[in-house]
């Protein structure tokens, strides 16, 4: 019998990207599976019996509790004796990675959902390059979630040519197409939008993620202003959490609150009834692993609108399912969103073409069928 633990930062990425995997792997092998994030209880109490979970505070940021935290790591994995570590997101790679090496765990998988410095500059970004070095010199294989992120990370020397791979078209759990099920989306469309009082023919935006600068928010926040401004019957609609950080832009974020066409909607767990009520997915981050939400709002038939950055290219066709700009292009991003608002025959042909590439490219069994393949294949 294997065992393996999947460790992250914290309890959130482990709920939405790798615990249905884990299932997959339990129905398929006899393997012994262990989580490692943060002490959520609430989480804990809603895994299944056969994941152990053994909690590890790891703060955000550079803060001397991760050598704590690393410590107890080795101490657990030398007790466990895991075949296979495999870790993401920032602190915890770091940590994790460390701590596998010391306690010489045989297989460290790292998988690179996303790269911190992509979004910093000056000493910061060349701090938090360093520490993404360490992370994959420490690795004993290194697997990102999207193809340009492998093509980025070996022109920016993360690790040699010879290291990396991507499990089949990319993206960290596949699209559940039983949740995402475009039969419903009519259903879903006519409950949110009635929920809200949105006019049937009002043209909606929509973004799912973080209120934060490094997604593009203060990009889309400033285009929107600008369309809405024009236009009295459109929307948009942001889901995730409420608490914007201390990056958005003030104004912005104060003229948003006050709108009666900005909605903020908060953290859900039915995100697909969310994508079906929009118009227009706009996701306009600096840095992505992939960008789940393109290929979900894709599922459910809707056009996206994405930055020209690793991860979410891979996510999309552009001109075909939908538009991309460059990053931090405010213009650019107004260009692109008034272009599909004043297209609705454009936007049902670039929702139809999502449907068939979603499906085609990322569907969530056949991706998990590639993983535990993978995961097989690094343990003989």
């Amino acid at each position: 019998m294997k065992k393996i633990c999947f460790i992250t930062t914290v309890s959130l990425t482990l709920d939405m990207f790798v615990v249905e995997t884990a299932k997959y792997i339990h129905d398929n092998t006899d393997w012994d599976i262990t989580f490692i994030c943060n002490n959520d209880e609430d989480f804990a109490s809603r895994l299944p019996n056969f994941i152990h979970f053994h909690p590890i505070s790891m703060e955000r940021g550079v803060s001397i509790a991760g050598v704590k935290a690393m410590l107890e790591m080795r101490k657990f994995f030398k007790k466990q004796k895991f075949d296979m570590i495999q870790y993401s997101t920032p602190n915890a790679s770091l940590y994790a990675s460390i701590a596998g090496k010391l306690a010489k765990v045989p297989v460290r998988l790292y998988c690179q959902w996303g790269i911190a410095y992509v979004g910093f500059e000056g000493i910061k970004r060349k701090i938090f390059k360093a520490i993404e070095k360490t992370v994959c010199r420490l690795s004993t294989w290194i697997e990102p979630d999207s193809k340009s992120n492998l093509s980025f990370s070996h022109a920016e020397g993360l690790y040699p040519t010879s290291i990396g791979s991507v499990i089949g078209s990319g993206s960290a759990c596949g699209v559940d197409f039983k949740k995402f099920n475009i039969e419903f989306k009519n259903k879903y469309r006519e409950t949110v939008r009635g929920n809200y009082r949105l006019p049937n023919e009002s043209f909606v935006f929509g973004y799912v993620g973080r209120i934060t600068k490094d997604k593009g928010i203060n990009e889309l926040l400033s285009a929107f202003k600008t369309i809405s401004a024009e236009n009295s019957n459109t929307f948009l609609m942001l889901v995730g959490p409420d608490e914007e950080d201390d990056t958005v832009d003030n104004e912005l974020i104060k003229w948003a609150k006050e709108s009666e066409q900005v909605i903020f909607v908060g953290f859900t767990r039915v995100v697909e009834q969310y994508l079906s009520a929009m118009d227009c997915f706009v996701l306009p981050s600096y840095r992505e692993g992939f960008g789940m939400g393109v290929v979900e709002a894709e599922a459910m038939g809707v056009p996206v609108i994405i930055t020209n950055i690793p991860g979410p290219i891979d996510a999309m066709v552009q001109n075909r399912t939908g538009e991309i700009v460059e990053k931090k292009d405010a213009a650019g991003l107004t260009a692109a969103m008034n272009k599909l608002l004043k297209d609705r025959d454009l936007c049902e042909k670039y929702g139809n073409a999502g449907i068939d590439h979603a499906y085609n490219n990322f569907e969530r069994v056949k991706l998990f069928e590639k993983i535990l393949d993978d995961r097989i294949s690094m343990m003989k």
